[in-house]
């Protein structure tokens, strides 16, 4: 028995890769008690941003014009999440205490300040995203993030710009 490869099913293991990269996110968190910093909620939105994307393009199955953009919309989700774990990597490769800390949890930033200025708190200060504190292969979490939306990302291009119905 063979399987064609199609958008649909295509799309579906988009959005599958992302629920598990989520899933494995909050076994991080849950589990393994590593608690996510600021940085890393902005990455999850990204993948969870990209995963609806997917989940979308799979519902909609459209055709060869809605796909492209279905493939497009996975590309900046995805490239925008790569910025963000780009950033994170940065922060965590200068040296420890050149980076000015958020001084806060995001949940209080976002009780006490108006969103716009959450993110560019975060984005432009988050000292305490320059902790390492889980690495596999020698890569800290960001990495793999980067890699994973990367990976997914040109999955999703290839899924909806080369595939058919």
């Amino acid at each position: 028995m063979t399987i064609k490869l199609n958008r649909r099913l295509a799309n579906s293991v988009g959005a599958l890769i992302c629920v598990g990269l989520m899933g494995y996110a909050l076994y991080a968190q849950h589990v393994l008690l590593l608690e996510p910093c600021p940085l890393c909620i902005f990455q999850r939105v990204a993948v969870i941003a990209t995963g609806i994307v997917f989940l979308l393009a799979v519902l909609h199955n459209p055709g060869r014009v809605g796909a492209r953009i279905y493939g497009s919309l996975i590309a900046v989700t995805a490239l925008l999440g790569m910025a963000v774990a780009g950033k994170h990597i940065w922060i965590q490769a200068q040296p420890e205490g050149s980076v000015p800390s958020c001084g806060a949890s995001l949940d209080y930033l976002m009780d006490i300040m108006p969103v716009v200025d959450v993110i560019k708190k975060v984005l432009f200060g988050a000292g305490e995203c320059a902790k390492i504190d889980w690495l596999f292969l020698g890569l800290s979490m960001p990495w793999w993030v980067a890699i994973a939306l990367g990976a997914v990302g040109v999955w999703g291009v290839f899924a909806n710009w080369r595939l058919r119905l």
